[in-house]
Parts: structure tokens; C-alpha cells; sequence
């Protein structure tokens, strides 16, 4: 069932993450919440977001150690809880039998809400991983999650998750994916796509919050292709993280206009053309690389 109503959201394009349709561009948090004097800023960038249309929204109880979640929390009390698909994220630490309920009980007090829609393990631990995947279960028979899934896994953290007798439930798995760091697409992204699990695609423009500051910077084929479609940059490089109708982006801005051709960038479709030129600057992963993590 589609999770938004606003009439213009229909052609924005749509992924399907726990029996859910959400719009492909959603909205990061990483960085967010540790500055009061942003915070109006902050508020105000995650509700042009949702206004014009997102309706994921990504946190973490390590994101400045809760604040993120508490901003999120805020900035989503002006909308229908149901509207919304808010997903966060346990540490590894809190990974356990003993620690996690605890966990997600503080991060839920903190985004003002009883549940969560997904709840991602973080990254890999010391906690073994079939006692982290049994707890995460245990929790959304509870009904305080409605699904989980992972964080920073590579394909043989897939692998191993799969083998699990309740591995299979994972609904989703959040990396590093973005035109300048394609390292998944040797194997990991067929895996998934093989078995039906969205990629959720973190830093989608680059390294920083800002396309200056990535290895994308002043690239022609890029610019060609943004003039060819009336967009930026910027936008190009969101709709190529997206092409491929399985992968939700979540790129982060504390800038409200900036946010809004976030997700205008959702309805950016790349032509064959494109996606040509941008594989010739950028080209796909020929061997298997270590995944990128930030």
C-alpha cells in the first residue's frame, strides 16, 4: 500500500521496502541535530522534504549520539505518524539479547513515536549474528518495529544472514552507493536484486554533503548530462543512484531548497544515452572491492 496521498507525489518514482511504495529519493539525517542554532534550519529542511514529497526518513541512535533522532522526532510531529517511513538504527554494541530492546526503546522515546517502520543493525559487531537477527525478530513479533534489516553488509555478510533461520525476513540492506563508488554492483547488488532486498544507497553524491567535495567535482560528462535535462548535477547524480527501481537514496541537506531538488530529483528518468556517458567517465567495478563504509 502506497504510504503518501499528495497528488503530486504519483509520478515520482517508487520502491517497494516492506510491503510499502515509497517515493526512491527519501531523506538523510547523518550530521543532523548536535548544533541548537541550526536546529530551525535543520526542522525546517526535513519538512521541505516531506512537503514536497519524501516520505523515508533515516536516523540512527549513533547520529550525534541521539540527537538526530530527537531533531527527527520534532520535525515529524506536524505530519500523520502513518505517513511516514521512519526507519533507524542499533549500534553494535547494542546488538544483543540483553541491550537492544533497551536501545530501541530510547531511540523511539526520543522520535516520539511507538514504532518504528525498519530497524537496521547498524553495521557488524561482536555480537553474534544469529543472536542479533533473533532479537530483531523477537522485536517485531513485539509489534515496536515492523521490519528489520542490516547495515554496511557485504555479500558474505548476506550470505551468512541468509543461511539464519530467520535471516530471510531482512527486508533491506543500507551501503555506500553513489556514481563515483559503484564497488557493490560487482556482486553484492545482483545478490540482492536476486532476492528481492532494496539497497538503500547512503552518501549518495559523494564523500561530503556537498557535490564540491566529491570525486565528481567539475566532471564534463556529468554536466552534459544535467544540460540535457534542465537539472544539475547534483540531480543527475541522484537519479543515476536510483535508475534501477530497486534503490532508495537518502542524501542529506540542512538547506530547505536544497532538499526540495533532492527530491525533485526523483523524477529525472536517464536515457540509455546517459547512463552510457556517465559508464564511460565512471565506469562499473570489473573485480571485487572492499566495501565502502564512512
Amino acid at each position: 500500500m502506497d504510504c503518501f496521498n499528495n497528488e503530486g507525489d504519483a509520478k515520482m518514482k517508487l520502491v517497494t521496502i516492506a510491503g510499502r511504495q515509497v517515493p526512491a529519493i527519501g531523506i538523510g539525517t547523518w550530521h543532523m541535530g548536535s548544533m541548537p542554532d541550526k536546529r530551525p534550519q535543520e526542522i525546517a529542511a526535513i519538512r521541505a522534504g516531506i512537503d514536497a514529497g519524501a516520505r523515508l526518513v533515516d536516523t540512527a541512535e549513533m547520529y550525534g549520539s541521539g540527537d538526530s533522532e530527537a531533531l527527527v522526532g520534532e520535525a515529524l510531529q506536524t505530519y500523520h505518524r502513518d505517513d511516514i517511513f521512519l526507519i533507524s538504527k542499533v549500534l553494535p554494541n547494542n546488538a544483543s539479547k540483553q541491550r537492544m530492546e533497551k536501545s530501541l526503546e530510547a531511540s523511539l522515546a526520543r522520535l516520539q513515536t511507538d514504532y518504528l517502520d525498519l530497524y537496521l543493525y547498524h553495521w557488524r559487531g561482536g555480537v553474534p549474528l544469529a543472536e542479533t537477527i533473533s532479537e530483531l525478530q523477537r522485536l517485531q513479533d513485539s509489534g515496536k518495529i515492523r521490519a528489520w534489516g542490516v547495515s554496511n553488509f557485504d555479500l558474505p555478510d548476506m550470505t551468512e544472514l541468509w543461511q539464519l533461520p530467520e535471516g530471510k525476513n531482512a527486508v533491506a540492506n543500507e551501503d555506500l552507493y553513489n556514481l563515483a563508488e559503484r564497488g557493490i554492483e560487482y556482486d553484492l547488488l545482483p545478490w540482492q536484486r536476486a532476492h528481492n532486498i532494496p539497497l538503500i544507497a547512503y552518501s549518495p553524491v559523494g564523500a561530503g554533503a556537498d557535490i564540491r567535495s566529491s570525486a565528481m567535482q567539475g566532471d564534463t560528462a556529468l554536466a552534459q548530462v544535467a544540460a540535457h535535462h534542465n537539472v544539475s548535477p547534483y540531480q543527475v547524480i541522484l537519479a543515476w543512484a536510483i535508475r534501477d527501481g530497486h534503490t532508495i537514496a537518502i542524501p542529506q541537506t540542512s538547506n530547505a531548497e536544497h532538499m526540495k531538488t533532492n527530491i525533485a530529483a526523483g523524477d529525472v528518468t536517464l536515457t540509455d544515452g546517459d547512463l552510457a556517458l556517465l559508464d564511460k567517465e565512471f565506469p562499473a567495478p570489473t573485480r571485487k572491492e572492499p566495501l565502502a563504509m564512512r
